[in-house]
């Protein structure tokens, strides 16, 4: 039976407090998404600034302020806060990073590929690994 979930990582592969980048799915145009982790709580949000629609980070997984509290948009300096994924400053105040339902348990974090599918930019191949 395949699974009908994707396996992201392990929590312990997290910083505390931290993010991470992934693509979930394959072919052309898998969906890109990050983690954030604070504690025992993990979000997921699209990896995409509701600004100027680009990926929020320059560098691999660097995702959050200096301090970790808030997570930047490397471009435009918006920020966001890490469990509603709404935007406190910077150009898009008010808007909000777009939530990716995760789910959890002793094997991992995982997203549901009728999620990527319905995520990713455009129909995603492959879901089927």
């Amino acid at each position: 039976m395949v699974d009908r979930r994707i396996r992201l990582c392990a929590i312990e592969d997290l910083e505390d407090p931290g993010a991470r980048g992934f693509q979930a799915g394959t072919g052309d145009w898998p969906l890109e998404l990050f983690l954030v982790r604070r504690g025992a709580a993990v979000w997921g949000y699209v990896n995409r600034c509701p600004h100027a629609g680009h990926q929020l980070n320059w560098l691999p997984d660097r995702f959050l302020t200096r301090d970790g509290n808030l997570i930047l948009c490397a471009s435009h300096g918006a920020c966001f806060e890490l469990d509603t994924g709404l935007c406190v400053g910077g150009p898009c105040p008010g808007r909000s990073l777009r939530s990716v339902p995760l789910e959890m348990d002793a094997g991992g974090i995982f997203v549901a590929r009728d999620t990527v599918a319905a995520l990713a930019p455009l129909p995603s191949a492959g879901l089927n690994d």
